[in-house]
């Protein structure tokens, strides 16, 4: 058996620790999630990160895992956005100060399904109750087959230095199968507009392991990709849940084996560090002159709800439906339904269904996974261990060493060259909620 073949089983993504699944919603009392979150804002400065959900699509793609209305009526984007802003009120009302905001980012959905008009009065919304930092990175995630550059204009003005496309794949029959359709061309005029505009990062969304997709469709895809040089890429193992999205169901049959993906994957690889692309961590390759790349290197890099990033802040406020925030030693998920959301926000409560406040335990193993998934090594002090020695999986530790996929000595581990593409494995180890509860693991996608 590979290594691929071995460890290639269900697991996290570890945006969040403990992962969703092993939250503590039972009970979940939002007044303890509140005195939390307004005692990370006071002693983090009032600094925050933003993530706002809008969650409309014109179309369903059929590939997709995220929360998503299908619609084609645009008279909802008033509303959903009035009520965005009065959850945002809300906040507003905990925050002893006027907060500092380090990161604002749009994600979906579509938020490219709004109009520009629309965005504005959005982000007004939230920009005229706070202060935007200088050094803020603001960022949204655009079709590049609605994204108009009028979009791309109004945003700009604003302050984002950011966008993100999500391509996954450029071959014709690809995009049929998950019925995501942009040609080259619509791609490319959006990128040259940003550009033009003075977007500093532009990032592309690819994904492997998609139905139809063969070596020669992935080095296509590469091909076209690095004709237009965007400043990040996110190369994704596609999940397939069709228990969760039945969508996917379509096109199972069409879908490739074990041994194809792996080499789509290894075969996407080196074409991006051929082409100058630096390995940042789980997915996520950047070229030299990134701010991604600038932050790995010093070991900055952080990982939350939205990825990786490089503006850690104790305080992530999530805004709209199905939005999860994170105030250091808790979480907090906002109900997924967009009628249900709205009706919370109408009567002036938070539209909280679930959370997690965090165990002294859970912050030590916190510590332990973002520092092996941001930076490829970890350490701990002899009380820390004591702490969280008996939750580790010691087992799966003298494995991965066995395999070559890390080093160790008594407090410290490194994650070798070849043990990066397993690092969510590497986390694994550390995941006590996830070997005390093993039944759930059969819900994440798979880890390679």
């Amino acid at each position: 058996m590979n290594l691929i073949e071995k460890y290639n089983v269900p697991g996290p993504r570890y945006t969040s620790y403990p992962t969703v699944p092993y939250w503590n919603n039972k009970p979940f009392e939002v007044n303890t999630w509140k005195e939390r979150l307004k005692y990370s804002f006071l002693n983090y400065g009032g600094r925050l990160s933003i993530y706002i959900h809008l969650p409309f699509c014109e179309s369903l793609c059929t590939y997709c895992g995220c929360n998503t209305r299908i619609t084609k009526n645009h008279q909802v984007e008033q509303k959903y956005i009035d009520s965005v802003l009065k959850e945002w009120t809300l906040y507003l009302g905990l925050f002893p100060t006027r907060p500092v905001i380090k990161e604002l980012h749009l994600g979906g959905g579509t938020p490219t399904f709004f109009s520009s008009t629309n965005l504005k009065r959005l982000i007004n919304g939230i920009l005229n109750t706070s202060i935007l930092d200088a050094e803020a990175e603001l960022g949204f995630e655009g079709h590049p087959a609605n994204t108009r550059f009028d979009h791309l204009k109004t945003l700009r003005e604003l302050g984002f230095n950011r966008v993100s496309f999500g391509i996954q794949d450029f071959d014709p029959n690809v995009q049929r199968l998950i019925n995501r359709k942009q040609s080259f061309e619509e791609v490319k005029e959006v990128v040259d507009q940003a550009r033009s505009l003075g977007y500093s990062s532009i990032n592309f969304d690819l994904i492997y392991g998609l139905p139809g997709q063969s070596v020669d469709t992935i080095r296509f895809t590469m091909d076209q990709t690095m004709s237009l040089k965007p400043d990040r890429i996110a190369f994704y193992s596609y999940a397939h849940i069709p228990k969760l999205k039945p969508a996917q169901k379509s096109y199972e049959s069409h879908l490739p084996d074990q041994l194809s993906k792996q080499a789509f994957y290894y075969t996407g690889k080196k074409l991006l560090l051929e082409n100058g692309y630096a390995d940042i961590g789980m997915d996520h390759f950047a070229l030299q002159n990134d701010s991604l790349y600038h932050s790995f290197r010093k070991g900055s890099l952080h990982r939350n709800f939205m990825g990786y990033t490089t503006k850690k802040t104790r305080v992530l406020v999530g805004l709209g439906a199905s939005s999860i925030g994170d105030v250091w030693s808790a979480f907090n998920q906002n109900e997924k339904r967009v009628e249900a959301y709205q009706e919370l926000v109408e009567n002036g409560e938070f539209p909280i269904v679930k959370g997690h406040v965090c165990t002294p335990e859970d912050m030590i193993l916190r510590h332990q996974i973002l520092n092996l998934i941001c930076k490829y090594r970890t350490s701990w002090t002899d009380a820390e261990w004591r702490a969280i020695g008996q939750s580790v999986n010691q087992e799966l530790l003298d494995e991965l060493e066995f395999d070559g996929l890390i080093t160790r000595s008594k407090n410290k581990i490194f994650i070798t060259q070849a043990g990066k593409p397993f690092v969510r494995n590497i986390c694994m180890a550390f995941d006590a909620h996830l070997w005390e509860n093993k039944d759930v693991q059969a819900s994440f996608s798979k880890t390679i």
